[in-house]
Order: structure tokens, then C-alpha cells, then sequence
């Protein structure tokens, strides 16, 4: 039930909106002065609007406001007044009240405008709850040195408009830069788009990008506009952008030069203003030399070139990624806060992290979700692949002849096939091309045990 506070010094008219307030369903609270307003809303209660005369004893009405105004998610403020001036009005909006009442009161004006100024106050907490949830994806973690020279290069061209081409592995965490780049930018209040280049089919790219008119082509059942306009004013992300077509990067080209799209099915221009910012898993300077990539889109999108290291040239960063990703996975599972220990950051150290970063998580992830009642994560917890790799590495070096290599591969590999067959010895023999016999032969000699 939404919370209404009525703060005027005559009974009548407290009496009178509380009714009103009451019969449409609202929860209505009086006072009488604007210290009593004020205590209300320093203390417990949360109202989200607040019906505030401006004629009142002691404290008036302007200065109450004023003082609503400096609090922590303050509600949304509605004067009245019963003999007010222009000037007073103009006075009470600039002190950031919603709006301005005359009395005698309009009932019908008076519900509207409550309405409406609770529509106002949740669009601006949901706002609030927007830009934290941006600010958590532009954190980059990491103090390894190819990290803090990262966010070093990010402070120093992020506000400007230079158009951005991010490298990297998949998984390194190419669109969290982009997103970083984004919150420092000039256009950190405007929208940040973002199309993934690898993820739309062919067919429907253009219109993705560009947007169609009704009728353009089969389906087209209404006018839809592109990402080029949705992110006129902000920034656009161009994830995956080695894997676009040739005919899409000669209209990408063109937008970038004249600065204008075309919708599909029409032949009127529409002029856009978004900075662009590309990534890639590719070598675009080999897909240029077999013909893939279009170099003059190359050097558009190649101004500030930024290179997001591998997980394992950064490995230092390991405890610190582990531990942020048990505090976020924790919170969005409503799990209660985890430790992970020493030894089990050792084994993720070890591991080589082909995925990178987004595999780290995802294995975090796996820890969280299939050990609910566990506070204190130790190495056994960790994947058998990520332990069994880690093992593996760290054994190497210790290996003195060639038969003690040859027996940990063969150790090693048997486990993998029985893992991927869920223990079952009869069907990881098949696989290995070996009779069930030799197998349980094989596993005795390795030291490993059948368990189905």
C-alpha cells in the first residue's frame, strides 16, 4: 500500500485529504507543522509522497522542503497553498518539489497528482537501481600490472570520442571494458547498446543495426529502429565485429563516414550521433589478408586499439576474481558469504584457464550452486578437470624418466574417459579401444579406483 503524509495546520483540510486518500486505497498520515514532518521522515516511516502546505506555524513550507530535499532517497514533494504567487511556485519547483496545489483543492487534480508522483518516485529509485547495476559491470578486477595499466589507458581516452577496437580471447572480458570505457565517457548518462555480431543471424543483421520500416521485408510487421538510433547520444558496442559480413561492414562504413542510417525500405537518411566501440577474438589484420575484413573499416574502428591480457599471463589475478565472484554469486543466489581456502586458490592458480575469465566464474558459479550448506571451499570442491590440470602441471617438472611421464598421461587420460562416462569402466574401455579386462588391469597398475 503506498504511503501518503499530509502536513497542513488546518484540521479540515488534514481531515478531509486523509478521507480521500483513504478511499482510494492509500495509507494516509497527518501532521500539523513541519518539525513533526520532518521527525516522520528522519525516523522509521517511509512515505513516498508528502502533501506539504507552505503556510505553516514556525517552520513554513518552503523550508520544510528544503530540508526534505537534503535527505537520503527523500519522497516526492506536492505543495499547497491557499493563497500562493507565481513567484512561490517557481521558488518551490526550483527547491525541487513535484508540484504546485491551490486550494480550494481539486479532488480529481489532487489523486492525479499523487498518482503520478508515485509513478515518479519508483522510475527514480528504479533509476538509482540501474546506475548501480552499470556501475557493477564497468568494475574491473585485477592489480596484476597488465590490468592496472588497463585501467590506466581506460582513464585516460574514456572521455573522449575516439572510436575504440578491444582485443582479446573469448572470455577475457572484452564487453566489461567496453562497459568501463562507457562510465568514464562524456556519455556515461546516456544509453549504452550493445549487439553481438557473432549471435544475429545474417539475414536479420541489417535491420538490427540499421532498423526497418513496415512491410521491408517478410515479417517486418512494424517499424523497428536500429541500434545505430537506440544509441544516438550514448555508445554503441560492436561485440564480435570480426564476424560480420562483408556487405554489413561496407554499410557499417558508411554510417561511420556520413554519420546518417538508412532503415531498410527507405531512402531517407537519419542522422545518428554514437560513439563506437568494437571487439574481436580475430586477428582482423589476417581476415584482412584472406579477404574477410574490409581494411578501411579497419582503420575507422582501429583508433585506440586496447588488448584485454589472457587469465593465464595474469594469474596473480586469480584469488582476487575468485573472491569477488563468490561475494556477487552468493548475493544473487541468496547463499550465505563463502571462504575459499589457500589450497584451492592454489588449484585454480595451477589450472591453465583456456576459457578465461567467464570459465573462472562459471566454475565459481558450480561451486556455489552444488554445495549449498558449505561456508569454507577447499581444493576438494574444485571440478575434477580443473584440479586433475592443475595436478598435472605442477607434476610435470617432477617427472625423471620418460616412463613416469608416459604412466601420468595414461593415468590422466583414463580419468578423463571415465569422468565423461560417469564412471561406467564398460563403456570408457570402448571408447579407449580397450577390453574391460586390460582396463581394470590398466586402472590397478595406475593406482585408480572403479567407482560407477
Amino acid at each position: 500500500m503506498h504511503k501518503i503524509l499530509i502536513v497542513d495546520d488546518e484540521t479540515g483540510i488534514r481531515e478531509s485529504l486523509e478521507g480521500v486518500l483513504a478511499d482510494e486505497g492509500y495509507e494516509a498520515a497527518t501532521v500539523e507543522s513541519g518539525e513533526e514532518c520532518l521527525k516522520l521522515l528522519r525516523g522509521e516511516h517511509s512515505y513516498e509522497v508528502v502533501l506539504l502546505d507552505i503556510w505553516l506555524p514556525a517552520m513554513d513550507g518552503l523550508e520544510t522542503l528544503e530540508r526534505i530535499r537534503e535527505m537520503d532517497n527523500p519522497p516526492e514533494v506536492i505543495m499547497i497553498s491557499g493563497h500562493g504567487t507565481i513567484e512561490t511556485a517557481v521558488r518551490a519547483t526550483k527547491l525541487g518539489a513535484y508540484d504546485f496545489l491551490e486550494k480550494p483543492l481539486s479532488i480529481d487534480k489532487t489523486l492525479i497528482l499523487v498518482k503520478n508522483a508515485i509513478e515518479s518516485k519508483k522510475l527514480r529509485h528504479e533509476n538509482v537501481d540501474l546506475k548501480k547495476q552499470l556501475s557493477a559491470k564497468s568494475v574491473i578486477v585485477g592489480n596484476s600490472i597488465p590490468m592496472k595499466a588497463l585501467r590506466q589507458q581506460i582513464g585516460l581516452m574514456a572521455p573522449t570520442n575516439g572510436r575504440v577496437l578491444i582485443y582479446g580471447e573469448s572470455g577475457t572480458g572484452k564487453e566489461l571494458v567496453a562497459h568501463a570505457i562507457h562510465a568514464q565517457s562524456l556519455r556515461q548518462n546516456e544509453t549504452f547498446v550493445e549487439v553481438n555480431c557473432a549471435a544475429i543471424p545474417e539475414d536479420l543483421i541489417e535491420s538490427e543495426l540499421f532498423g526497418h520500416y513496415k512491410g521491408s521485408f517478410p515479417g517486418a510487421a512494424v517499424d523497428k529502429d536500429g541500434k545505430f538510433q537506440k544509441a544516438n547520444g550514448g555508445t554503441l558496442f560492436l561485440d564480435e565485429v570480426g564476424d560480420m559480413s562483408l556487405k554489413t561492414q561496407s554499410k557499417v562504413l558508411r554510417t561511420l563516414d556520413e554519420q546518417r542510417v538508412a532503415p531498410l525500405g527507405s531512402d531517407e537518411t537519419i542522422t545518428v550521433d554514437a560513439r563506437i566501440i568494437a571487439s574481436t577474438n580475430k586477428d582482423l589484420e589476417e581476415e584482412i589478408s584472406i579477404g574477410n575484413f574490409r581494411e578501411d573499416l579497419f582503420y575507422r574502428l582501429n583508433v585506440i586499439p586496447f588488448v584485454v591480457p589472457p587469465l593465464r599471463d595474469r594469474k596473480e589475478d586469480i584469488p582476487l576474481l575468485a573472491r569477488h565472484f563468490l561475494k556477487d554469486l552468493a548475493a544473487t543466489y541468496g547463499r550465505r558469504p563463502r571462504e575459499i581456502t589457500d589450497d584451492a586458490i592454489e588449484g585454480l592458480m595451477r589450472y591453465s584457464w583456456p576459457g578465461n575469465v567467464r570459465e573462472l566464474r562459471n566454475v565459481i558459479e558450480r561451486i556455489v550452486i552444488m554445495n549449498p550448506m558449505t561456508t569454507r571451499l577447499d581444493r576438494k570442491h574444485l571440478p575434477p578437470l580443473v584440479y586433475r590440470d592443475g595436478h598435472r602441471r605442477a607434476a610435470r617438472s617432477e617427472f625423471s624418466t620418460l616412463h613416469q611421464a608416459r604412466d601420468a598421461y595414461e593415468k590422466d587420460f583414463i580419468l578423463k574417459k571415465l569422468d565423461e562416462n560417469h564412471g561406467n569402466v564398460t563403456r570408457a574401455a570402448e571408447v579407449l579401444g580397450l577390453e574391460r579386462s586390460h582396463l581394470y588391469r590398466k586402472m590397478k597398475t595406475l593406482g585408480i579406483v572403479a567407482k560407477e
